[in-house]
């Protein structure tokens, strides 16, 4: 994230962190890995958190640069309300869904954007706190990066079977709730 933000922009810099992380899926006949997802998207979401310039809408250019278009944009309040509300709710959703209790569910794995958005989450959801995932205070937002290095750093603590659910939030804005059963 280092190379896409604004260092002169304290609001938004001090957030994120780099790091990043990957997650091998495989197939099984046990009825192990990802169960069910909910995905959701709202494009009026782009004024609040965007990138100007770098991609295929307005490519990079000189005047693009010298206007330092290529940093990460974002409305802070705005972005943490809809945050707050959708990403508590999407994972509240999956709950729901399938059928899962607070006690069925053994971990919740969140996008690390903010703390008070983790908490809101987990709330929503009826958990205790040590059911969640957090090291948002060690790297800060590294974003797409954030779940798989919380499913590293906890993976020696995870159980064949455990019941996890995974829930993000997302520039544009999109975000999203997956239910999983921990394989090994």
């Amino acid at each position: 994230m280092s190379s896409i933000l604004n260092f002169e922009d304290r609001a938004t810099c001090i957030i994120f962190g780099d790091g990043c992380g990957a997650v091998l899926l495989e197939p099984n006949t046990e009825g192990f890995g990802i169960v069910d997802s909910i995905l959701k998207a709202d494009g009026a979401g782009r004024a609040f958190l965007h990138q100007k310039a770098g991609g295929s809408v307005k490519p990079a250019s000189v005047e693009t640069v010298m206007n330092k278009e290529h940093y990460v944009y974002q409305e802070g309040q705005t972005v943490f309300k809809f945050a707050v509300k959708n990403m508590a709710e999407v994972a509240y959703d999956i709950m729901q869904r399938n059928g899962l209790s607070e006690e069925d569910v053994t971990w919740l794995v969140p996008h690390q954007a903010n703390k008070r958005i983790i908490d809101a989450t987990r709330e929503r959801m009826g958990l205790p706190e040590e059911k969640v995932m957090v090291n948002i205070q060690r790297y800060g937002n590294t974003t797409n990066g954030t779940l798989p290095l919380c499913l590293w750093e906890w993976e020696s603590q995870l159980k064949k079977g455990d019941n996890i659910v995974l829930a993000a939030f997302g520039g544009g804005f999109t975000w999203g709730a997956t239910f999983l059963k921990w394989a090994y």
